[in-house]
């Protein structure tokens, strides 16, 4: 299973990247070019999703009670002291904007969306990445 893990993280960081790689600086530039928001929005779910897929091998993997919704896989996590509960609704919150975008649930705002792929989803897969790694150094010992 830590193949699996370690499989997944490598997908997150190759797509954190990425997105890091065609992210503009300024919020004009991102608005004014429908390819690179498109390219960047695209980036976002799928990190989410990689984040969801990851969240729910760690639960396998532990032997935790699988949970029925995909948002309370974060619950379990923190729940088991893996990530912090400040981390948890982080998470929470890019799952839902994932799903706002996935499935354009209304209107997108942005603003908001640019300063959650600048300022938010990129540390926080740094920081549940860096818990996993020490949930497997711990399980190697």
């Amino acid at each position: 299973m830590s193949d699996r893990i370690n499989d997944k993280i490598g997908e997150i960081e190759r797509f954190s990247a990425e997105l890091e790689d065609i992210l503009p600086d300024s919020l004009e530039d991102y608005t004014n070019n429908s390819a690179i928001k498109a390219a960047c929005e695209r980036f976002f779910e799928k990190i989410v999703m990689a984040i969801i897929d990851l969240s729910f091998l760690i639960v396998k993997d532990k032997g935790f009670k699988i949970p029925e919704e995909e948002n309370e896989v974060f619950d379990v996590l923190a729940s088991e002291k893996i990530i912090s509960e400040k981390l948890k609704e982080k998470l929470k919150s890019a799952k839902g904007m994932r799903n706002v975008l996935a499935h354009e649930y209304g209107e997108v705002n942005d603003e908001l969306v640019f300063e959650s792929l600048k300022n938010e989803i990129l540390k926080d897969n740094d920081e549940l990445i860096k818990s996993v790694k020490i949930l497997l150094k711990k399980r190697m010992k």
